[in-house]
């Protein structure tokens, strides 16, 4: 097992390595601001039985967390996804594994039943890179995983720090679960917002290595068009006792742009509620290729109690009046008339390429409006019930250079849904969601059956009912005599 802690500066930030205190269990130093990440690896070996025997009968699992409150990123941990529980999944050669059990366990899931069931397909004819089934769930905190990961990796014994590392899970505001048959090891990566951070940390155990930098990214004159540079502190426990100045530089595909924007449904909802997008620049980022290899694009994770309609989606002028030009992925197999309850299926995925206004200025806001349609929900005492939406991720999609190579780097994160759906030499630059309450989901009220009044209603339409059915007995009957006696005078006349 491998341990790696880093705290991620803002550009131009440092920190002496005098303030700092290094020993052989720990590193203690001064307060700054920063992103933690900490990164733990297993092989195969050191895991428990179940979880074992359930990697080595798949070929991918990739569990994206994303917490519902806004966060500030720092590059290079840029790569976002809507909030909630995301699975990127491959089976093996057994198809029949099924991995909801223990990841319903794991994060406390209630939609999770198999495969075949709960998950979507996507699509792996356009790029290999891609998995082949998704998963998604809403999920406001990670408390059920701290407390199962406590269970797992602090055993009776371990030093009080361990709990307490754990335990912090439920301040994070992404956790990463990556597996694959590749590299047949299973990476455990947490990470804490852009926040005041104690210059803290200890080792979980003294049997395993870990490895502790303090980096920001730095801009040296050297540097490629693709890549990002870092430098900073890098201390191992248990090696030395000073902190090691580093300087080191890789390709990124996941960029800052610079823009924010907001999500929000126009009023009044309805059953076809409107999601508008207030984007702040309609500019592509100024570091990226010309302006003809961006694309602006919208990434949404839609629980099943939304569902967008690929019909609507596919009329150029309704998508113009709306300033979105195309869908380049929806979920396959939607059904437009199932009502929520009797879905199995967790939801939909969308991607769509939005159409930014033509301006010579940068600093110009614009909208885009997504249409969607809410299902039947069960009924409620109150007549009605609630359908939260995360925030999408909004992202331009830029095309590198010809030749330019992106190999992973120590900070990469790949497999989250919409990197399948675009070629390896594309460059993410993503846009800052900063919605206005601090939470990155919408809430939509439903109007549903209400309950109190359903037996009134009933009652009701079983007396309508009869009614009609008595009206049109009474209607059929007169026909009938009218009938005979028409045919009655028809029989005299011919006498």
């Amino acid at each position: 097992m491998r341990e790696r802690i880093t705290f991620v500066q803002k550009e131009g930030d440092s920190i002496e390595p005098t303030a700092l205190k290094v020993d052989g269990n720990g590193l203690k130093g001064p307060e700054v601001k920063a992103v933690r990440e900490d990164r733990l690896t297993f092989a195969l070996d050191e895991l428990p039985a179940e979880l074992k025997a359930l990697l080595e009968g798949v070929t991918q699992l990739h569990v994206r967390w994303v917490s519902p409150v806004a966060y500030e990123a720092v590059s290079p941990l840029l790569a976002r996804l809507p909030p909630g529980f995301h699975l990127f999944y491959t089976p093996g050669s057994d198809a029949s594994i099924n991995p909801c059990p223990l990841l319903t366990k794991a994060f406390g899931l209630d939609s999770c039943s198999s495969p075949s069931d709960s998950f979507t397909t996507l699509p792996t004819d356009r790029f290999t890179h891609s998995t082949t089934h998704q998963f998604y769930q809403p999920l406001p905190s990670l408390k059920v995983f701290a407390h199962f990961a406590r269970s797992l990796l602090c055993p009776p014994g371990s030093p009080s720090s361990c709990s307490s590392r754990l335990g912090s899970l439920t301040a994070a505001s992404q956790l990463d679960l990556s597996y694959d048959t590749i590299s047949h090891t299973l990476r455990l990566t947490s990470l804490w917002p852009y926040s005041p951070q104690s210059l803290s940390a200890s080792l979980l155990s003294p049997t395993i290595r870990t490895e502790i930098g303090i980096l920001s990214q730095t801009s040296p004159k050297t540097l490629e068009p693709h890549e990002i540079g870092i430098s900073g502190l890098l201390t191992v426990l248990g090696q030395s006792t000073t902190p090691s100045p580093t300087l080191f530089s890789f390709p990124s595909r996941h960029r800052d742009s610079s823009s924010s924007f907001q999500a929000h449904f126009l009023p009044p909802t309805g059953l076809h509620p409107t999601l508008q997008l207030s984007i702040s620049s309609p500019s592509p980022p100024a570091k990226s290729p010309t302006e003809e290899t961006c694309r602006l694009h919208g990434y949404f994770t839609l629980p099943k109690t939304l569902f967008p309609d690929r019909h609507q989606l596919n009329d150029p002028l309704f998508l113009s009046s709306k300033n979105l030009t195309a869908v380049r992925y929806i979920t396959p197999g939607i059904d437009l008339e199932a009502p929520e309850y009797v879905t199995s299926t967790w939801g939909s995925a969308l991607l769509l390429e939005l159409a930014p206004p033509h301006s010579s200025s940068s600093g110009n806001e614009w909208t885009a409006e997504i249409p969607l349609h809410l299902r039947y929900m069960p009924p409620s005492l109150t007549g009605y019930q609630k359908a939260e939406v995360p925030y999408p991720a909004l992202f331009w999609a830029c095309t590198a250079e010809e030749g330019t190579k992106f190999p992973g780097n120590p900070f990469e994160k790949d497999r989250v849904g919409y990197d399948g759906l675009f070629g390896e030499r594309t460059v993410f630059w993503h846009l800052n969601p900063s919605p206005a309450d601090g939470k990155l989901v919408n809430t939509v009220k439903v109007p549903v059956l209400n309950l109190e009044k359903a037996d009134w209603v009933g009652t009701v339409t079983g007396a309508v009912v009869v009614a009609g059915f008595a009206w049109v007995v009474i209607k059929l009957l007169g026909v009938v005599v009218m009938g005979g006696k028409k045919v009655g005078e028809d029989k005299k006349k011919k006498q």
